[in-house]
């Protein structure tokens, strides 16, 4: 499991504000929903219809029925086609959006979750008519909980899930499973399913993760600790941190053999200091980090 840095939010919450109440928000719209049906508006039509045309997500150009705008790119995400649809959703939100939220913060979550919804609704707009999708008004909150779900894996991917509550998988299989059947599935053309939806929304939480400095994930060190090794063998291990031209000509240390000058070098300690380099440059070291770089680079 990922280590990383909980942020001084209030401790550890069960139901986090933001998960609280997109949860809420999604439960209201839904018995607004289903309530439209009875509901009449002027013009002789139902409230349910009329909520499709203007908040549900409209094709672009090729329905007749209603028209897109800017706005659906939000509003589709918090309406779903049925009590199944919003349940699984929900919990899954719920489930493993939790946890992510406690560690960032709400104002971080909402922005990765709404902005992975827009990314999954962009995709879903643009590439399925590509691929023969019949034009068809889009709802429900999967292109977002599919980011939640890539989050999850990334920074707990040997947490167990327990499937039925008794089959225990790891995060990374069950949900690596998942986009892999989303990938399978995207040629189902005339399927009621989004699947682009869920990859748009899945990718744009992978990217939102992967360039987030502060997100640490076990994958970014692991190919950190490969460019390092790699840099190191080839004896041109300072290379990797020249990242602008301002940044000074490294060093040389010569470590003594006495054990009171000797450095003891750690994996984790040269995690923490190519995270620093990342993000402040390698001038802003301090002597003693740099001091254990050049004895990293020496093995």
């Amino acid at each position: 499991m990922s280590n990383y840095h909980r942020p001084g939010f209030g401790g550890f919450s069960v139901f986090p504000p933001v998960i609280k109440n997109l949860m809420i928000i999604n439960v209201a719209v839904f018995f607004i929903q289903i309530l439209g049906s009875e509901i009449i508006v002027p013009g002789k039509t139902p409230l349910s219809q009329v909520l499709i045309q203007y908040f549900a997500l409209i094709p672009i150009g090729n329905f007749t029925d209603a028209s897109f705008y800017p706005w659906q790119l939000i509003t589709y995400q918090f309406m779903h086609g049925g009590l199944g649809h919003i349940f699984f959703n929900m919990f899954a939100l719920w489930m493993f959006g939790m946890e992510i939220e406690n560690m960032w913060g709400p104002k971080k979550f909402l922005l990765f979750y709404l902005g992975s919804g827009v990314v999954a609704g962009l995709c879903h707009l643009f590439i399925s008519p590509l691929l023969g999708a019949s034009p068809a008004p889009t709802i429900g909150a999967s292109g977002a909980v599919y980011a939640v779900l890539i989050g999850f894996a990334l920074f707990f991917p040997n947490r167990y899930i327990f499937l039925y509550f008794l089959i225990p998988v790891k995060a990374k299989y069950l949900i690596g499973f998942l986009i892999i059947f989303e990938f399978l599935a995207i040629n189902s053309a005339h399927s009621n399913i989004a699947h682009l939806a869920h990859l748009g929304g899945a990718l744009a939480g992978f990217l939102f993760i992967w360039f987030d400095k502060s997100s640490y994930i076990d994958l970014k060190a692991m190919i950190r600790r490969n460019k390092f090794k790699q840099s190191a063998s080839s004896g041109s291990v300072f290379d990797i941190f020249n990242k602008s031209k301002d940044v000074k000509e490294a060093k040389y240390y010569d470590i003594k053999d006495n054990k009171e000058d000797k450095l003891e070098v750690t994996q984790e300690e040269i995690d923490r200091i190519l995270d620093k380099i990342s993000q402040s440059g390698y001038q802003n070291l301090t002597e003693r980090e740099k001091k254990i770089l050049f004895e990293a680079s020496k093995k």
